[in-house]
């Protein structure tokens, strides 16, 4: 799982799929609310604010 900005999503979903062999989801972070988990901030790749889940 990756919480990244829109720059790092193509790298975020290369990473993903070298990893677990299969295609990501990706969630837009700014139109969906987590009832028990509160998303990063800042991207896992730099310091931009976070976008995108990849999961």
């Amino acid at each position: 799982m990756y919480c990244v900005c829109k720059q790092h999503v193509e790298l975020a979903i290369d990473k993903f799929v070298d990893e677990y062999e299969d295609a990501p989801d990706i969630v837009d972070l700014e139109k969906t609310e987590f009832a028990d988990w509160d998303p990063p901030r800042s991207c896992d790749l730099c310091e931009q604010g976070a976008e995108f889940l990849v999961v």
